[in-house]
């Protein structure tokens, strides 16, 4: 070969591995995404549940002690409800 031809060969061979691993990158960031998100949304469900139930036991005449060993939310964050 070349030393062109050579070097052409070389580039190629590079530049293959680059878009390959970049492929990788992007199917590898969506798949870490969706489980973030997943996660994020798990969560927030949980938050969400806990702050109805402190809702619920603070119109039910509960202490606020009492809320927040039930639900884990701190007393302040009941007193804000």
């Amino acid at each position: 070969l070349t030393k062109y031809e050579s070097s052409l060969k070389i580039y190629r061979d590079l530049k293959g591995v680059i878009d390959t691993a970049f492929d990788e990158g992007k199917i590898e960031g969506k798949i870490e995404g969706k489980i973030e998100g997943k996660i994020e949304g798990k969560i927030e469900g949980k938050i969400e549940g806990k702050i109805e139930i402190a809702k619920q036991a603070k119109s039910m005449g509960l202490s606020i002690t009492d809320i927040a060993k039930l639900t884990g939310l701190s007393k302040d964050e009941i007193k804000k409800l």
